[in-house]
């Protein structure tokens, strides 16, 4: 059942035994692994079935980092959540994402890499992967290239060793979180979904050992109250941290946060265009088909390469994938700063259209961005099909590189809350995204390894445009928020444990990519599935046990 939570009565409450704060993709892949079971679950939802200007600007906030995105446009605060920021194009009318699991490099505690390490390895998560392939409805869970090229028409490039591999992502129409699971969750005897449902606060004991309820607001006057037996979290990495900072009625720091590791090591996905790939034969243009997307036994696929991890290790780098796209630009000495500035201007056009950011009027677009989001994407995704037909109606000529990498996990990069109120009085996010030299270093390094294989195999060589120090002011990341209520065994070293529970707290648990340690090169999503599938589990047994 759902539910309009502008149609409650006034200072009512609502009982239930599993309480779900977030319907994105962790809190709805959790609901659907509680359908038809023996308990009542809430879902409560901040907006509704679209985006509306009044509820999505509770998620404004300050930038105080590195350069970001205009944080209201980072995150869609409606049924669906972060799917509806997807934006690869998939064919037939579909939107979706890239999608594949992390690395086994990814769980392990690195030596290089400070705070690295999760709680367990990632062969204890291979069961969820595979499950959660199911619930994103795409391919086996496999992401060898053996398992979907073709050797005769979607060939790899033939490198000579294996310091490079060719990494596979799957790709996920993102109606499947919008209007699928939303009839399926509709559906369910057990479930309600409230929309419209804001969550203010969460309230304790006096000794902060147990959540009692929830108070929630509703748009205008009107609130409510939920007390549950478990609730669980499922924010994303800026909204997670920021509900547990604004609960500070009976611990002055707010809740889980007595180590001061709420909000902490902040995560994104440095991506960056940069570089070229110059083929040695022109052939190759013909034989690169594995790494643009295209369909393989129904499901949608696109091929990356990266370093192996025997490479990552002796060269102690992050993690770091890069994608190969077709282009007629030469960029000769003279011309390379034109090309690659209207490159960049391009792709800086399209996201500001994204945005709702248009230059000369953006002011106006801004304003009225969440309403219309629709029309934005759509002026996006009929600019990128001309643009790429443009290309398409020239001969390639090179590769444009478009590089994403780890970072390294900073206690200094955060989002805390600043002096700004929203329009219920509540202070707002303020985010201080840290970037390091290291992180350059990786996607510098990557490029010159890769270029020394393709130079050893005969397949040409790269232009490397991006020097070793600080970060670009261009580099920029996907929307990927996480790290800030990270996973740890020691409550001095992370927000929950091994299970997903704030440290201290018994019924009080997180969904969603705030819990990661470390983030290796892969989007989010297949493992934010993947864990919310496994906490589904841990609720099941400890609801019926």
């Amino acid at each position: 059942m759902i539910i309009d939570a502008l149609s409650l009565q006034d200072k009512i409450t609502i009982k239930t035994d599993v309480c779900i704060v977030g319907a994105g993709v962790a809190g709805i892949s959790l609901a659907h692994e509680f359908r038809n079971e023996p308990f009542r679950v809430c879902v409560l939802e901040s907006g509704g079935f679209q985006q509306d200007y009044e509820t999505q600007s509770l998620a404004c906030g300050k930038s105080v980092g590195h350069p970001y995105y205009p944080l209201e446009t980072t995150r869609a605060r409606c049924f669906g959540g972060s799917s509806h920021r997807w934006l690869l194009e998939l064919g037939e009318n579909r939107i979706g994402a890239r999608l594949r699991p992390l690395d086994t490099v990814d769980f392990e505690k690195r030596d290089w890499i400070p705070y690295s390490g999760w709680p367990f390895p990632k062969t204890h998560l291979d069961s969820y992967y595979s499950r959660a392939q199911v619930t994103c409805q795409i391919g086996p869970y496999t992401y060898e290239a053996d398992d979907w090229e073709d050797p005769q028409r979607t060939p790899r490039l033939p490198f000579l060793n294996s310091r490079i591999r060719t990494t596979m992502f799957q790709c996920v129409p993102r109606d499947v979180f919008i209007n699928h699971y939303r009839e399926k969750i509709q559906r369910s005897e057990n479930i309600t979904t409230y929309l419209h449902s804001i969550v203010e606060n969460i309230e304790t004991n006096d000794e902060t050992q147990r959540v009692s309820s929830l108070r929630v607001r509703v748009l205008g006057k009107k609130s409510f109250w939920v007390s549950a037996k478990i609730f669980v979290l499922a924010l994303g990495g800026i909204e997670t941290p920021r509900l547990l900072l604004l609960s500070n009625r009976t611990h002055r720091d707010g809740l889980g946060n007595q180590n001061d590791l709420v909000g902490r090591f902040f995560m994104e996905h440095p991506h960056l265009w940069s570089g070229y790939y110059f083929p040695l034969d022109p052939h190759v243009f013909h034989t690169t088909g594995l790494y643009r997307l295209h369909t393989v036994r129904n499901t949608a696929v696109m091929g990356a390469l990266a370093l192996s991890e025997d490479v990552l290790r002796s060269e102690k780098l992050l993690n770091y994938c890069v994608a190969l796209h077709p282009s007629p630009l030469v960029p000769t000495p003279s011309i390379r700063a034109n090309a690659t500035k209207s490159l960049d201007h391009v792709h800086q056009v399209c996201s500001s259209v994204c945005r709702g950011d248009i230059p000369d009027f953006s002011r106006h677009l801004s304003t009225l961005f969440p309403v219309l989001n629709d029309m934005s994407i759509g002026l996006y995704r009929k600019f990128m099909r001309s643009f790429h037909a443009l290309l398409g109606s020239r001969k390639f000529q090179v590769f444009r590189l478009n590089h994403m990498s780890e970072q390294v996990p900073n206690s200094q990069s955060r989002v805390s809350l600043s002096d700004e109120r929203d329009a219920f009085g509540q202070p707002r996010v303020k985010l201080d995204w840290q970037l390091s030299p290291t992180d350059v270093h990786t996607i510098v390094r990557a490029q010159q390894i890769i270029d020394e294989e393709l130079r050893h195999a005969g397949l040409g060589r790269l232009q490397i445009d991006l020097q070793t120090g600080a970060p670009p002011p261009e580099l920029h990341g996907g929307w990927h928020h996480m790290g800030t209520t990270r996973m740890h065994v020691d409550s001095k070293m992370g927000v929950v444990n091994e299970n997903a529970q704030v440290h201290e707290i018994s019924n009080l648990f997180i969904s969603g990519p705030s819990l990661f340690p470390t983030s290796g090169c892969a989007n989010p999503t297949l493992t934010i599935v993947a864990l919310a599938i496994r906490l589904g589990d841990h609720v099941k047994t400890l609801m019926n046990s």
